[in-house]
């Protein structure tokens, strides 16, 4: 079922023909499966477990989506792109179409945990967008951002999907000034791909008449085995690295970010105003 909370225009985000037609190759893709277990490490070492809310921002082709729901989350999907909803949609599961750039309704039951994976560097008013899915968060909730990372890796493959910008720590911490929310951890992820994207945006150029999905498609290309399973050997190797703040650099960085506790409710519950203090 698929609710609307808010309705926008999904291309001047990211083309919407990216987002439904190469659903099945990021399915299998080792950089989309490595960014969700990166992400059911985080949230398990947050101690948000199941059955917790979550609120997926961004589902995209529903990959984390899928794993979230796998592992007993009652999870939400969210984006701003109808069609690619209209993809993910399925008897039992919860969607809803939204704009983060736009004003939410009144009164939304708040979650344990939001998912903004990949999001906000494709909005122009990055710092909105993050106040308005911080509200969503559940007082001592957290919201989990991911972003593109160091500006000098900025390509065509970012232009083709919509990304405003790439971000630095200190750019990524700014963005959340105003928001209401405690920022608790940033870490990078990827440090083993720089070089990598590096080598291989050097390379790539646009073909004359190639559609963006079809370029997007062309730079998604998977190495045939034993390539594609060295691919995720690294990404593996790399997440207790990434998590646990080890890492240098990387072609992505994290935000783990809390709505500090309801004082009313610490209160009630005997800890005191100066604990949360």
């Amino acid at each position: 079922m698929i609710t609307r909370w808010s309705e926008g225009v999904a291309d001047e985000n990211m083309a919407e023909d990216i987002l439904v037609e190469l659903g099945q190759i990021i399915g299998r893709h080792p950089w989309w499966r490595a960014r969700t277990n990166l992400t059911l490490s985080l949230l398990d070492g947050l101690g948000i477990r199941p059955p917790a809310r979550v609120l997926d921002a961004g589902c995209g082709w529903g990959t984390t989506l899928s794993a979230l729901e796998a592992r007993g989350y009652r999870v939400v999907g969210a984006d701003i792109s109808r069609r690619a909803l209209e993809t993910l949609d399925r008897p039992g599961r919860e969607l809803v179409e939204v704009d983060l750039s736009c004003p939410l309704p009144q009164e939304l039951v708040p979650f344990e945990a939001v998912l903004l994976l990949d999001v906000i560097e494709h909005i122009e008013d990055d710092r909105g967008a993050l106040s308005r899915a911080g509200s969503l968060v559940k007082p001592g909730g957290v919201l989990i951002v991911s972003v593109p990372a160091r500006p000098d890796l900025f390509t065509e493959f970012d232009a083709i999907q919509g990304h405003r910008r790439r971000y630095l720590p200190e750019t990524l911490s700014a963005a959340f000034e105003g928001t209401d929310l405690t920022l608790e951890r940033l870490f990078w992820w990827g440090q083993w791909m720089v070089p990598i994207i590096r080598w291989q945006r050097r390379k790539k150029r646009g073909i004359a008449g190639e559609s963006p999905a079809e370029t997007y498609r062309r730079y998604l290309k998977i190495p045939p085995w034993p390539g594609s399973l060295a691919l995720r050997m690294a990404y593996a190797l790399e997440r207790r690295r990434a998590i646990t703040g080890k890492l240098s650099t990387g072609s992505s960085l994290f935000v783990v970010a809390r709505r500090p506790p309801d004082r009313q409710s610490c209160a009630e519950s005997g800890l005191g105003v100066a604990a949360v203090q």
